[in-house]
């Protein structure tokens, strides 16, 4: 149990009050400086978090003390009061006190239907609620009549062998001894729990004079707001049940007036305009001075306004930025603390469609959430039919085991991606965030044939080819059929937003990106440059691919160099497209990276159409294509080992680069490329590349009579590079960290088959978090660390950032800046998440507006 000064057993709410959120929850404050603003609020007992405890043992205070606040003949309502609102609590108990001899009077003065259906109300509740009774045997009538009142206390001496109690104190006792033992059951500490409360969090409880909302000339009770919360912007909305209109607003058997006038019905507006204007008033009220979009609950009773309650609107994700922004244009909030107010998460709903929370879901798998967004479209087995469908106009789902390089193309034209295998950064989680395609990975239970194009699900049922399907990676489910979306929101709020995050983050944000529509978008959301440009996604494009392979099955280094410089035109344009659109921005270009094996087929059809391409026998081709088979190709003869013992590949990159930068010079902004080689691991690696990288710039330095600036660095991600990092950085201007392949290299695990078991090491405390989703600090972590250190020993100027998939995670980008890191580089799509995060870094958060 939290430890608090002790506290009195109870309070009464007013404005001079002591009463606290930490003591005795936000719904008791709230309710005090809803008084405090001169608000109808009914008399409110505030019970602290240290008598609810004693309840619970036990030890209940003095129940006709309290009572007593409420007058000779009390009739009150009893709500939890947590200290955050989101970690829930019992349900309200409403009618206490209500009683055989209260009943008559209020028969004589509301009438018998309204007294019969209020008696109703409270014997359900107390028999579900406080006698924990079977609820079926009290179901509310259609009619309040006096027999259903008269079955209803029959039904409950029978079950419980004694007469409904007809002492309020009694009554009131046992109704606050039921919530708070329902508070510390070990169900409610779950749950609260899992919505991020401490175990032992307290709870408060709050006693409140019931305003009956019966009786003439108007009577009824209703919730209002006045923003919309699926958009954030301004609208009227809510409901209000009309007991005076003929309307059975306490059992809950009419339908809802409407609130504004509306030709379909009446309103409230029309029945009551002076209290329509008050609640205007109380709402405009709440918003400027508890600094925040309210529900207020209100009753009318006698034409009479009496406010019950005031809670934050449930909003998304898009209506909370949207109203913490108007908050700040408004100078109702500062605007660093509507940074503040946003978790920097909640940006990519507004980045990607989302599934309408009021769409109906038929879940067939379930997998982990990959990629932000969701789609809807018909399963493809195959790249090539991902193409085929997007060329017809046709959105799609691919749906592979697990992808590969050569899938890039048919990502790219899905609207969504779904794998068998994989974790959060699998190939195809890696790829999908880039591109900003929703992807669901790791999807385990199903059983997915490629020859046969059927997917068979955990329920029996199978999907094949053609079916439609929705992807949703808010939860990481995947949906038979069509599900309602709403769209992605860029719009001026979130502009505003991100602009006063970069005003306060003080570390660097780039963006990872291959292709110029993955540049465009990183320029979209404002990224200060590209931190890493992974070449090799340029070669799988038809038109090269076909000349990759010819330089693969080369058969000495010149015939190679002839091949390649087919290529080098093609680079040169991706390279100068690139820096047109980055406008001058950094752009930093990692060097050919993957093993050779994965530009080649490695079925049979593929092998065949590959040798007529070529012209050779199958029989030849297949033997090359076994001689460059390695036993881990992963660790292998890629990166920087490809470039030393194959040099001619990056000597023509390296031309790309430079031809390409001195062309975008001449039209536009100058470019300063930085040139990364990947999977460093010793000093001499450097050394030789960048012989031939400086060669090679002396070269078109002199074709070209154009004079150029470049820096070279290092992608650091194997363990003995961050150990050495000191040697490394004596021929090296910067050090990008590739956490990626150094989390892989430091665990010994692969990131692509890891998701098979990482839930259970994380479900049994062998890992904290599951290491490629965020970033182990303690591990990986000290060797950023070691590698940052000894390589600004040697430079205290190199520049240092991370470019693998934790760039934009919070956690990651809080230890870069405390590392000193110069900045993360992320996906396009998490740029803005980043921007945020790193700004929260500076000015803390996420913050909530306090109720004190």
């Amino acid at each position: 149990m939290q430890k608090h000064a002790r506290t009195e057993p109870f309070t009464l709410i007013t404005p001079a009050a002591v009463v606290e959120a930490a003591t005795h929850g936000g719904r008791a404050k709230c309710l005090q400086r809803l008084i405090r603003l001169d608000m109808p609020v009914p008399a409110t007992v505030a019970l602290p978090f240290d008598t609810v405890h004693r309840i619970a043992a036990g030890h209940l205070p003095d129940m006709q003390r309290i009572l007593a606040i409420f007058g000779p003949h009390p009739l009150v309502s009893v709500r939890p009061s947590s200290q955050d609102s989101d970690w829930g609590g019992p349900g309200a108990i409403l009618n206490i006190g209500m009683t055989a001899a209260r009943h008559e009077a209020l028969s004589a003065s509301h009438g018998r239907e309204a007294a019969n259906a209020l008696y109703l109300r409270f014997i359900q509740a107390y028999a579900v609620h406080v006698a924990r009774l079977d609820p079926d045997m009290f179901d509310l009538p259609d009619a309040p009549t006096d027999a259903a009142l008269d079955h209803a206390l029959f039904a409950y001496a029978e079950e419980t062998e004694e007469d409904f109690p007809q002492d309020p104190a009694v009554q009131l006792a046992e109704a606050l001894r039921s919530m708070a033992r329902a508070w510390e059951g070990t169900t409610a500490r779950l749950l609260r729990q899992a919505k991020g409360a401490p175990a032992e969090a307290g709870l408060g409880l709050v006693v409140q004079e019931m305003a009956l909302g019966v009786g003439q000339p108007e009577s009824g009770s209703g919730v209002i707001q006045f923003v919309d919360g699926t958009t954030g912007l301004p609208q009227i909305t809510g409901r209000y049940l009309s007991q005076s209109q003929g309307r059975d607003a306490l059992t809950g058997q009419s339908g809802a007036l409407y609130l504004t006038r509306d030709p379909r019905g009446s309103s409230l507006e029309e029945l009551c305009p002076e209290v329509f204007s008050r609640l205007q008033e109380l709402g405009a009220t709440c918003r400027a001075r508890l600094r925040e979009e309210m529900q207020i609950e209100f009753t009318i009773a006698h034409g009479a306004l009496h406010v019950l309650d005031a809670v934050r609107v449930q909003r998304t994700n898009r209506a909370a930025v949207r109203i913490a922004v108007e908050l700040a244009r408004d100078g109702v909030i500062p605007q660093q603390e509507a940074v503040r107010r946003i978790e920097p998460m909640a940006l990519a709903e507004l980045l990607h469609p989302q599934i309408d929370p009021a769409s109906s879901r038929d879940v067939i798998a379930r997998g982990i959430a990959a990629s932000p967004g969701a789609a809807t479209g018909r399963i493809v087995f195959s790249s090539t039919a991902a193409q085929a469908s997007a060329a017809r106009g046709e959105p799609c789902i691919l749906v592979r085991r697990e992808t590969a390089p050569e899938d890039i193309r048919g990502m790219h034209a899905a609207s969504g991606v779904v794998t068998e295998r994989g974790g959060m950064t699998s190939h195809a989680a890696v790829i999908a965030r880039g591109l900003g395609v929703p992807c669901v990975v790791g999807v385990g239970g199903v059983e997915l044939s490629q020859r046969a194009k059927t997917l068979k699900v955990v329920d029996g049922r199978t999907f094949t080819e053609g079916d439609l399907i929705t992807v949703d990676c808010a939860t990481g489910e995947v949906l038979a059929g069509r599900a309602m979306m709403l769209d992605a929101v860029l719009d001026d709020a979130f502009t505003d937003l991100l602009t006063w995050a970069d005003e306060a983050r003080d570390i660097g944000i780039r963006a990872n990106a291959d292709t110029p529509a993955e540049a465009r978008m990183a320029q979209t959301f404002l990224a200060e440059g590209i931190g890493l440009c992974r070449t090799e996604h340029m070669f799988f494009e038809d038109d090269r691919l076909t000349v990759m392979r010819e330089m693969i099955f080369a058969a000495s280094p010149e015939d190679r160099q002839a091949v390649l410089d087919q290529l080098l035109p093609m680079q040169r344009r991706d390279f100068v497209e690139l820096f047109e659109i980055m406008q001058g921005k950094p752009v930093c270009i990692r060097l050919f990276d993957p093993p050779l094996h994965e530009f080649l087929p490695s079925d049979r059809h593929e092998l065949r159409d590959l040798a007529e391409s070529l012209d050779k026998p199958i029989a030849e081709v297949t033997r090359r294509v076994d001689q460059l088979a390695e036993f881990n190709p992963m660790l292998g003869m890629r990166g920087v080992r490809l470039g030393i013992t194959v040099p001619e590949i990056y000597d023509m990159q390296a031309r790309a680069i430079f031809e390409a930068t001195v062309e975008a010079s001449r039209l536009g902004d100058p470019v300063v490329p930085e040139i990364m080689i990947p999977l460093v691991s010793a000093k001499r690696e450097v050394e030789l590349v960048k012989t031939r990288i400086d060669a090679v710039a002396a070269a078109v330095r002199v074709e070209t009579g154009q004079d150029f600036a470049y820096s070279l660095g290092v992608m650091v991600e194997t363990p003995r590079a961050c150990l050495r990092a000191d040697e490394i950085a004596a021929h090296a201007e910067f050090l990008s960290f590739g956490t990626n392949d150094l989390t892989q290299m430091t665990y010994g695990l692969s990131r692509d088959d890891a998701g098979r078991f990482m839930s259970d090491y994380v479900n049994l405390g062998v890992y904290r978090e599951d290491p490629f989703h965020i970033l182990d600090t303690d591990g990986v972590g000290e060797l950023l660390k070691i590698g940052a250190e000894r390589g600004r020993r040697v430079d205290p100027d190199i520049t240092l950032s991370i470019c693998g998939e934790h760039g934009g995670n919070a956690e990651s980008i809080a230890f870069c800046r405390d590392a000193g890191f110069d900045y993360v580089s992320c996906s396009p799509f998490r740029v803005p998440v980043a921007r945020l995060a790193s700004a929260h870094l500076v000015l803390g958060g996420p913050k909530a507006p306090k109720f004190s």
